[in-house]
């Protein structure tokens, strides 16, 4: 389907199947999309400002300069999903599965990630302020450049990851698993 530029904000389209459709630059603001499956479908540049994605799939989903600002993607699965740039200040992403997903410049700022899985994840130049990261899985995950400064990193796994030209101060380590594999007091 191609529902490029649509103005659905409010809509309800929980547990949809709108995998592969084209919905690049379409207006979701405070949509229900929990359960929705949107797997390998174009939403680059979508407002999707509040909407609720919970338990959404969308593996490999486009969302580059997507705006996800205060969305609810708690338990959605965004294995492989393209976030370049976009905009995640103040979403909820716990328990979240961004296996692999691309989310250089994206703007975490604020975001809740307590237990996502974000192995492998990048995550170049992300900002990362006041993020809640504890009990993440970074591992292997490359976060060079990346803003974390005030983020919570408590129990979190950083095994593997690269924390070149980072920003980590006053970021709280306490319990994490460092890169090189020592744990931080």
């Amino acid at each position: 389907a191609d529902l490029r530029n649509a103005n659905l904000s409010g809509a309800n389209l929980s547990g949809a199947d709108l995998s592969g459709a084209v919905l690049s630059g379409a207006n979701l603001t405070g949509a229900n999309l929990a359960g929705v499956v949107l797997m390998e479908t174009n939403l680059s540049g979508a407002n999707l400002s509040g909407a609720n994605l919970n338990s959404a799939i969308l593996t490999n989903t486009n969302l580059s300069g997507a705006n996800l600002s205060g969305a609810n993607l708690g338990g959605a699965d965004l294995s492989g999903a393209v976030l370049i740039e976009a905009e995640l200040s103040g979403a909820n992403l716990s328990g979240a599965n961004l296996t692999g997903a691309n989310l250089s410049g994206a703007d975490l700022s604020g975001a809740v990630l307590s237990g996502a899985n974000l192995s492998g994840a990048n995550l170049t130049g992300a900002i990362l302020t006041n993020t809640n990261l504890s009990g993440a899985n970074l591992g292997e995950a490359n976060l060079w450049g990346a803003d974390l400064s005030g983020a919570v990193l408590r129990q979190t796994n950083l095994s593997g990851a690269n924390l070149g030209e980072a920003n980590l101060s006053g970021a709280i380590l306490t319990g994490a698993t460092m890169p090189d594999g020592s744990i931080h007091d």
